[in-house]
Formats: structure tokens, C-alpha cells, sequence
């Protein structure tokens, strides 16, 4: 068996537009598996096809393929003709020596045009199964399901199923900065939008060196992992503790997270700009913490002219953390660190800021010198997969 046959579900529906949906999958599935041992990914009739080589890894090939966004499920697959005998001899050089309680042919059939219907294929091929290997016929609940796709010229089956992992294919949808900690929340954000097809750039803000680089190592490690599902992927690595000890100099305590994510969102819209995005993503959720009361998001909001996406909003912890678990990004993110979250936090952080005495805060900061400075002091690094 030396093919994979992927089936997509949401880019079915996109009409004119599913042309362009399919290619950037295609490509995206070559990036994800190449150096595999992959031979060839191309399209065929609802559906698409990986070949895979002499020396390809199944483990390793569907490991790639099962983080590739679109893909709603594929299954290791054989190649025929498409002829009866062909597809019946080949099914039963490749059934292996397990001996199933029960089993059923299921036949889809992508062009009608062959001589049989999809019916009389899994009567007919199913016949030749039980007299070769004795099984009981079970069209209800099978222990294994033999499932073949007929096209114009040719013929595929398998004898199993993976789960893809769905969504739009990344690069659809634009691309999108994420306000990446190194908390559980702000990763699962990111993911989702990926998801969703936007290719992701991540901002972190740290406040080394008053504190250890701790922040940024584990930024680092959550922008690796994440870029195994967008290959490829920028970090912005931005000084904020200078800026946080001039804020703690003119800014009375209840105020300062406020004005601290405000100082945030402005800085990262310019370099989201500067990074070709349309759209900040931050990973609260309502009413989570003292800055995400609706007052609060509220005022951080209003310094910002990009759409600010928050996918995470309406999520509860417990949900945020089993995503994050499934993910893979929860072990990283409860590893002990100190970041700019927790420097000169004031211990009773207002909740509902009124926007004049937010304005009377700023008022005694050069905000546009303290944004031009972060901006410029910001590195860059860079992160490909594989």
C-alpha cells in the first residue's frame, strides 16, 4: 500500500473558490511532509493523494499529515485499475493475517460512469472476501471496514481511518499577531486561528533583564511547537520592563495592568502592521482575570484601530487546558518562569477603569516615545518546520 487518500470537508463547500482552497493544501501538505520520503501530493476527484516512496515512514508520514490543517481524515491506501478482479486480488494480498470477528466493503464511487453500482461492488467484492478468508459479514457494526473510492481510470482502498485536523488549510485567511505569554491560554488562541487558516506571527513581551530570560525560552518553545502546524513562523521578542518601571513612576497601583495592556496592544499593532497582519489575537476570556472585565477590554480596545480577535473569549479554564493538553503546548506553559505578567503587578488591580482617569494616567507618559522605543528594541527570530 503506497498511497494515503485524504478526504477534506469544509473547503467541499466553498463553491467557486474550492480550486484555490485545494492547491494551498496540496502545498501545504508537501511542505509538512517533505523530506519523508514523500514521492508526489496531487489532487484528484474530491480527494487527494500522497505516494509514498521506497524509503517513507508510515509513523513519520502520518504524524506530518495529522497536523496539516484541512485534512478532515486520511487512511494508508492501495492503487488499482479499476477493474473488479484487479481490486479484489489486490484487497486480499493486503489483508494481512489478522482474522476479523466481522467485516463489510463499503464502495464510493467519485465518477458513475463504471458498469456497477456501488451496491453490486460491495456484494460482489465482499463475496470474494468471505470465500477466501471465511469472515462473517456484519454491515452494521463491522470489526473492520474495507472502503473503496473509485475514479475515472483507477481504483483505492484501505482498511482503516486517521483523524485529520480539520479546519482551513493555513494561509487562507490572512495572517493574524498573536500577543503570545507564557501562560496556557494565549497558544490555544493562536492554534484556533490557525485552524481557522490564518498563518500566525507571535509577540512576546518580556521584561529581561530584571527578570531571567526564562519568559523568552519558553516563548521560544511554544513558537517551535506551534510552528509544526503552520511550518513556518515568526517571533518578536519586545523589552517591556523599562517601559512597566516608568509606568510604576507616574501611575497609581490600581491602574497599572490596565495601562500596561494598553501600552501592549499599541505596540503590538505596529509591528503587526510592520508584519503584514490584519488582526491582533490575545487569549482572554472574559471575566478570567482583573484586566478581562468587559470594562477593562473595554478600554485596552480603544488604542487599537485593528480588529482585536479573541477566540478564546466565552472558554472556561478547565476547557482551555484540556485543549491545551491535546495540543501539547500545557507542559511547556506550566513550567516556572517570571515575566512582565507578574512585575510590579499591584496587588488590587482595578476592574472597571473609567476612561478619564485612564486618560489622566497616559497623560503624565510619552506614549509615543515609549512605543517607538519597543518597537525598535524588538528581535526578530525565525522558526521552520520541519
Amino acid at each position: 500500500m503506497k498511497s494515503l487518500i485524504l478526504h477534506y470537508q469544509e473547503i467541499a463547500l466553498k463553491g467557486k473558490n474550492r480550486p484555490w482552497f485545494i492547491t494551498r493544501l496540496v502545498h501545504n501538505l508537501r511542505a509538512a511532509t517533505r523530506g519523508t520520503g514523500v514521492v508526489e501530493v496531487r489532487p484528484l476527484m474530491g480527494r487527494i493523494e500522497i505516494v509514498l516512496g521506497p524509503s517513507a515512514e508510515w509513523t513519520t508520514v502520518r504524524d506530518r499529515v495529522s497536523r496539516v490543517f484541512g485534512v478532515a481524515n486520511f487512511a494508508r491506501a492501495g492503487r488499482t485499475p479499476l477493474d473488479i478482479d484487479a481490486i479484489s486480488e489486490a484487497i486480499l494480498s493486503d489483508l494481512g493475517p489478522d482474522n476479523p470477528a466481522s467485516f463489510r466493503v463499503s464502495v464510493r464511487r467519485a465518477d458513475k460512469s463504471f458498469a456497477m453500482t456501488s451496491p453490486e461492488m460491495e456484494r460482489e467484492i465482499g463475496g470474494r472476501i468471505k470465500l477466501a478468508r471465511g469472515w462473517r459479514v456484519d454491515l452494521g457494526n463491522p470489526q473492520l471496514t474495507v472502503r473503496i473510492e473509485t475514479l475515472k481510470t483507477e481504483a483505492f482502498y484501505s482498511f482503516g481511518n486517521e483523524l485529520g485536523a480539520g479546519g482551513l488549510p493555513t494561509g487562507v485567511s490572512g495572517r493574524v499577531a498573536c500577543l503570545l505569554s507564557g501562560g496556557i491560554d494565549s497558544p490555544v488562541a493562536a492554534w484556533r486561528m490557525m485552524r481557522r487558516g490564518s498563518r500566525v506571527v507571535f509577540i512576546h513581551f518580556h521584561s529581561y533583564p530584571i527578570l531571567s530570560r526564562a519568559s523568552q525560552e519558553k516563548a521560544r518553545e511554544l513558537a517551535a511547537l506551534l510552528t509544526r502546524f503552520q511550518f513556518r513562523s515568526t517571533l518578536l521578542l519586545v523589552p517591556f520592563g523599562a517601559i512597566q518601571q516608568r509606568v510604576i513612576l507616574s501611575v497609581r497601583p490600581p491602574l497599572r495592568v490596565v495601562i500596561y495592556r494598553r501600552l501592549m496592544m499599541r505596540i503590538g499593532e505596529v509591528l503587526a502592521r510592520m508584519n503584514r497582519a490584519q488582526a491582533l489575537i490575545t487569549g482572554d476570556v472574559v471575566g478570567q482575570v482583573a484586566s478581562q472585565t468587559i470594562e477593562n477590554l473595554t478600554s485596552i480596545n480603544e488604542v487599537v484601530t485593528m480588529p482585536v480577535l479573541r477566540p478564546l473569549i466565552g472558554m472556561d479554564k478547565d476547557e482551555i487546558t484540556l485543549e491545551a493538553q491535546r495540543l501539547g503546548s500545557y507542559p511547556i506553559s506550566i513550567i516556572p518562569d517570571q515575566d512582565c505578567c507578574t512585575l510590579f503587578t499591584p496587588r488590587h488591580p482595578v476592574t472597571r477603569a473609567k476612561k478619564s482617569d485612564v486618560e489622566t494616567a497616559e497623560a503624565g507618559l510619552d506614549i509615543g516615545a515609549m512605543v517607538s522605543e519597543a518597537v525598535a528594541a524588538t528581535a526578530m527570530e525565525e522558526f521552520d518546520y520541519p
